[in-house]
């Protein structure tokens, strides 16, 4: 597998770069960001890779200047039904922290501003990502419009109040979830809640 490329940049384009190792040419897709950092042909490149095995036995390499960038790449496909573009066009849709930010906020709106992630996959990289990332809001403090009414409903705890506010990150709103959370169990794990109520309100 191969991690990390150091060469001569030979060729540039945006579809893909290539990079000479030893007069071996190596052929990297970039993402937008790292692209548009590179120097001119014949200039020095070093590269964080990423190898993607394909379905034809042969290998993709995807390619970044910054370290933080692949390991954000990584976790991308670790989300259920997105692939090595569809991360790349993730990560190139929007800059790093920027990117985080909508995650760690469920932001789906602004996720779904970018090209080819739609609402169900924009959930998913929400749902999926929020340990690795970081929390949900589940208080009143910068939470989304809607949360603030949390406090005229039951109090909840555990696992019921962190899918409350992890379904009002999403941009649900509290009329949609309060039936639902009257039926769930609150001893089940919060993932299987999740999954859970997404099926249920897409069904609404």
């Amino acid at each position: 597998m191969i991690a990390f490329l150091r060469g001569r940049l030979l060729e540039k384009d945006p579809a893909q770069i290539v990079v000479d190792v030893g007069g071996v040419g190596y052929a990297v897709v970039v993402s937008s960001a790292s692209y548009g950092e590179l120097g001119m042909v014949g200039s020095d490149v070093r590269l964080h890779v990423h190898t993607h095995a394909t379905q034809d036995g042969g290998v993709s390499l995807f390619g970044f200047l910054a370290r933080d960038e692949k390991e954000l790449f990584e976790t991308l496909l670790g989300v259920q039904g997105v692939g090595p573009k569809l991360a790349l066009a993730v990560i190139s849709g929007m800059p790093g922290e920027e990117l985080r930010r909508a995650i760690a906020g469920a932001d789906v709106a602004r996720l779904t501003q970018i090209k080819g992630v739609g609402r169900k996959t924009a959930e998913r990289i929400a749902v999926e990502l929020r340990d690795k990332i970081a929390p949900f809001p589940v208080g009143p403090a910068d939470a989304p419009a809607g949360a603030k009414k949390i406090a005229s409903a039951p109090q909840r705890r555990g696992a019921l109040a962190e899918l409350e506010g992890a379904l009002l990150g999403l941009g649900y709103r509290l009329p949609e979830i309060e039936p639902l959370l009257e039926r769930f169990d609150p001893e089940a794990r919060l993932e299987d809640l999740l999954k859970q109520a997404l099926a249920a309100l897409r069904k609404v």
